[in-house]
C-alpha cells in the first residue's frame, strides 16, 4: 500500500501490513499502517508524530484520538527501532540504506511487524534529514520518559 506523503502527517518510519499483527482486530484490522514522521507543529515548525493509518474503503483516514492499548505499545516498539536505527543512521549518506529500507522485522501474532524507511515518500531524503535533526534535539525530553518507561518494564518484570 502507498501511503499519501502529501498530507499532514509526512512519514518517514513505517510499519505497513499492520493489519496483520494489531491485536485482537489482526486478520480483519481497518489500520494498515503505523508510522512516525514529521506534522506541522504551532508556527509552522515541523514536529516528530506518529500516527495510526485507517484504511476507509475510499482512501486512508485521519486517525482517532482514541487508540487500543495493544496499538500504543506497537507505536511505542516503532519508537525504540526507530530510535536504534538514528543511533547508527550517520554511516549512511541520506541516513539509510536506500537499496535495504528494511530496519527491523519483530515478531507478534504469527506475523511480523515490519519496520523500514517509508520510501513512498517522495521527500524521504529531505524529511529524513529533519526527522533526525528533531530526534536529536528531542533526546532529552525522549530519554527522560524512555528510562521511565524501562524503570516500570522492569518493576512490572519485564
Amino acid at each position: 500500500m502507498q501511503i499519501p506523503s502529501a498530507r499532514n502527517h509526512k512519514p518517514v518510519v513505517v510499519a505497513d501490513h499492520y493489519d496483520r499483527v494489531d491485536g485482537r482486530y489482526a486478520g480483519q484490522s481497518d489500520a494498515s499502517c503505523v508510522s512516525l514522521g514529521l506534522t506541522a507543529g504551532t508556527g509552522g515548525k515541523a514536529e516528530l508524530s506518529a500516527k495510526v493509518w485507517i484504511n476507509t474503503r475510499e482512501m486512508l483516514s485521519e486517525p482517532s484520538d482514541e487508540l487500543p492499548l495493544h496499538r500504543v505499545l506497537d507505536l511505542s516498539i516503532l519508537i525504540c527501532r526507530a530510535l536504534e536505527h538514528f543511533n547508527e543512521a550517520y554511516m549512511y549518506e541520506h541516513l539509510f540504506n536506500p537499496e535495504k529500507p528494511s530496519i527491523d522485522r519483530i515478531g507478534l501474532q504469527g506475523s511480523a511487524l515490519n519496520v523500514s524507511i517509508c520510501t513512498d515518500n517522495e521527500e524521504i531524503r529531505e524529511d529524513i534529514q529533519v526527522f533526525n535533526q528533531l530526534l536529536s534535539n528531542d533526546g532529552e525530553l525522549l530519554g527522560e520518559r524512555l528510562r521511565a518507561l524501562s524503570r516500570c518494564l522492569k518493576e512490572l518484570g519485564f
